[in-house]
């Protein structure tokens, strides 16, 4: 048995398996999709040198006199053992994974020769992925992916099972996890795809609402594809793959021996990100559930991603400077338990919108942060994102710091709702960060050299690692002392009525 991770990260067994449930297995065809690269390329290599000792007429596999009679004997034989060595190795992998879900815990048993139990707590369970990799789409497979708070890259896996029942699973464990009784899972249309009604709109907000436990999910947006290319193509990667490549052209017509090859690391590091935002913001839908936001996605890989509510640690809000005269935002998020096998992977995921309008903002803000603390978030939340100045009750960086912020000290600033700080900051590049006052578990006032001869101070609001980073940019030094008194009181109240475990029961 592999030595589990401490017990804060929830995968340390706290109890035996309930004897009282039963044990289910994953589909028996779970090791194909695990290792079919594997077995192409062990057949191709095989057939390859085969079919060169057929071409040339020699035996791969010299032999006795009586063997070498009969050429394709040694080989097809071979190649049998070979290929019911895989058959075996599959079905041992396969009978020996198996999973258990009980009112407490998830318990994955695995292994054939080396065991592994795992063991998750489900109330400390933060979200649960089902992705598809594309021979897990072609079959009708899925992965379910637990994010369990602290874990970091130790989620816990449970791959693979009929798509229907990943669903079924998924609803099952977040209701455990978010305290209520566990509802039906999306029922699926004759066509095969959820049913997925339009969101209701709400009269005040002028946003989608998430509907009632037990009720269907309903979109509240998707992303269209020419939309999305569109952003890619606006991108500063983008610019700049397409001016490095004028430049390497530019330099082999003046530079003997000059070749683009120098240049091939960048422009693969530009490629890959570029595709990752198309993989991943492909197909991109957003619905609302009883479970929280949830997130579909994918070009080759697909991921249907859960983001519960009250477990949204701060909110990034970002308008790049070529999007703006489109109205275009993209959205980023800090979720406990997200960060994701890979640096990469914990991005993607930390993506609430790739690129939106305005009203899709609001519609993934209403899920995410459902009760903003305003009256009126729709011109609370436009004044934060494109305004500037103190209406709406922010507090911006005062007029001596013109030389430091020549553009952005009249819009950089704050301001304060009965339930989140709110915190705006750049001009060309506009960037809006909002963290709820039960999630802050930090502070820290920061003054440089030139911030002391300007009497000013950033203010910086910790959260769980994600790719937000609150910040108050240049504040008055003692508006920054009073906002880091004040705001420690009012994260330490918040936090006093609010459980992150139970995010849906009445007055979470």
């Amino acid at each position: 048995m592999s030595s589990g991770p401490t017990p804060e990260s929830g995968f340390i067994s706290e109890s035996a398996p309930d004897p009282t449930e039963p044990w289910q297995r994953v589909h028996p065809a779970s090791p194909l999709v695990r290792g079919w690269l594997a077995v192409i390329a062990v057949a191709f290599v095989y057939g390859q040198n085969m079919l060169s000792s057929l071409v040339e007429g020699e035996d791969p596999y010299p032999a006795p006199e009586v063997v070498s009679q009969t050429p394709l004997l040694v080989p097809l034989l071979i190649g049998a053992g070979i290929l019911l060595l895989v058959l075996l190795g599959f079905f041992g992998t396969w009978w020996f994974t198996k999973y258990q879900i009980t009112d407490r815990h998830v318990n994955v048993n695995s292994g054939m020769i080396f065991r592994q139990q795992r063991q998750a707590r489900i109330d400390r369970v933060q979200s649960i992925d089902i992705a598809q990799p594309l021979v897990a789409r072609i079959l009708g497979l899925a992965e379910l992916r637990f994010d369990v708070a602290d874990s970091g890259s130790s989620a816990m896996h449970l791959s693979f099972v009929k798509l229907s029942v990943a669903r079924d699973l998924r609803t099952t464990i977040l209701a455990r996890a978010a305290g209520r009784p566990s509802v039906p899972a999306v029922q699926e249309s004759e066509s095969g795809s959820a049913a997925r009604p339009v969101a209701e709109p709400n009269p005040e907000a002028g946003v989608a609402t998430a509907p009632a436990a037990g009720t269907e999910e309903r979109v509240v947006l998707r992303v269209p594809v020419a939309r999305l290319i569109i952003s890619m193509v606006l991108r500063p990667v983008s610019i700049t793959l397409v001016l490095g490549i004028i430049a390497a052209a530019v330099l082999m017509s003046l530079i003997d021996g000059f070749t683009p090859f120098y240049l091939l690391p960048a422009f693969l590091g530009m490629g890959t990100a570029l595709w990752n935002n198309l993989n991943t913001g492909y197909n991109f839908t957003a619905a609302t559930s009883a479970e929280g936001l949830r997130l579909s996605y994918g070009l080759l890989d697909t991921r249907h991603q859960s983001v519960p509510p009250g477990r949204v640690a701060a909110i990034k809000i970002s308008a790049p400077l070529l999007w703006r005269k489109l109205g275009w935002y993209k959205m980023s998020v800090n979720v406990a338990g997200i960060g994701g096998d890979d640096a990469n992977d914990g991005g993607s995921r930390s993506v609430l919108l790739p690129v939106g309008t305005f009203e899709d903002v609001l519609a993934v803000l209403s899920v995410v942060l459902p009760d903003p603390g305003t009256t009126n978030p729709r011109e609370f939340f436009a004044a934060a994102v494109n305004g500037a100045g103190t209406e709406f009750g922010f507090i911006t960086s005062p007029a001596r710091v013109r030389p430091l912020a020549p553009l952005a000290h009249a819009r950089q600033g704050y301001a304060l709702t009965t339930t989140a700080l709110v915190a705006r900051n750049g001009a060309l590049h506009r960037t809006l960060a909002i963290v709820p006052h039960a999630r802050t578990q930090g502070l820290s006032l920061k003054q440089g050299p030139l911030a002391r001869r300007f009497e000013v101070a950033d203010l910086y609001l910790s959260t769980i690692a994600g790719p937000v980073t609150p910040m108050v940019r240049q504040l008055d030094i003692g508006h920054g002392r009073e906002l880091f008194l004040e705001q420690a009181d009012r994260a330490a109240a918040a936090r006093k009525t609010s459980d992150s475990n139970h995010w849906l029961e009445k007055g979470v």
